[in-house]
């Protein structure tokens, strides 16, 4: 007797978020670092002092990739469809082309169809 394999669920569109709030907050704190720390050697620290003006850059960085990432990855997971909504989609489509593949296929049919007619009125 055979059992089906059990399906893996991928994270949640929660998860997805965090991740790219995580992932964004790193990078960004990396960018403020290197901008900060240039722009505090070209210029100098300013009335606050270095520690605190680095830390501005860097927090600021962050907030702003931590926020833009955690957009794009929830986003980026929107590309699974719900399978009642994938049915009705399914129904509205052309009865002739219902996925990449048949498209494809009927593209190559019809470049034959008009190889053999260039061909035909070569011959003429």
């Amino acid at each position: 007797m055979t059992y089906p394999a059990p399906q893996q669920q991928g994270p949640s569109v929660w998860q997805k978020c965090k991740m790219g709030a995580l992932m964004g907050g790193g990078v960004g704190l990396t960018i403020g670092f290197i901008f900060g720390s240039y722009s505090i050697l070209r210029a100098g620290p300013g009335p606050r002092g270095f520690l605190a003006t680095l830390s501005q850059y860097m927090l600021s960085s962050a907030a702003t990739f931590s926020f833009f990432l955690a957009i794009g990855s929830v986003i980026r997971s929107d590309a699974l469809v719900p399978p009642h909504i994938e049915a009705a989609r399914m129904q509205l489509l052309s009865p002739i082309i219902r996925s990449k593949a048949d498209g494809a296929a009927l593209m190559r049919a019809r470049w034959d169809a008009e190889r053999k007619l260039r061909e035909m009125r070569k011959t003429d």
